[in-house]
């Protein structure tokens, strides 16, 4: 591949390097200030009928139907009494997103923002966090309802919702 040059110190990259960010492509030592990449592993896989349209903002496909968290057999240890919880947070990666753009009109409200001042799945981090309703266990799967992941996201975590924490505290 022909080397690229990063449009902030102008240094030489193999293509396959450069992080492609409102509209210009930057070196991983200007994106991310010579911070050293992280090792996330996934603890299992989204499934469900939900898809972002090429090039398009927004999921097509049922949002308020159950979707499905795969969890691997080996994190089945870690689910003790996951059950009687009604509320989970779900961390996930945004494997299909677009590249993240500077400013842009949010769709709440038609105010122009950026990434931090949003909900858009085109993160920088490519790191997303839901809270859903968890609605049932069978195995090492977790039916969910208000996830917003879209079908294949590698999981990351799941966390005691806020939802749960904030019922218990007023009990």
């Amino acid at each position: 591949m022909e080397p690229r040059r990063c449009s902030v110190c102008g240094r030489e990259n193999d293509p396959d390097r450069l992080i492609s960010a409102c509209g210009r492509m930057l070196c991983p030592e200007c994106m991310y200030a010579g911070s050293e990449p992280l090792s996330i592993y996934p603890i299992g896989y989204v499934r469900n009928g939900l898809s972002r349209p090429a090039g398009a903002f927004g999921l097509s496909g049922d949002k308020n139907s159950v979707s499905r968290i795969e969890l691997f057999p080996s994190q089945k240890m870690f689910m003790h009494k996951l059950e009687e919880e009604e509320n989970i947070t779900v961390v996930y990666y945004l494997h299909d997103a677009m590249a993240p753009k500077e400013k842009f009109r949010r769709g709440l409200d038609g105010k122009e923002v950026g990434v931090f001042a949003s909900r858009t799945p085109h993160r920088l981090s490519r790191i997303a966090v839901t809270e859903v309703m968890l609605v049932k266990i069978s195995g090492t799967t977790l039916f969910v309802r208000g996830l917003d992941a879209i079908n294949g996201s590698p999981v990351l975590d799941i966390k005691l919702g806020r939802k749960s924490i904030d019922r218990n505290m007023d009990a």
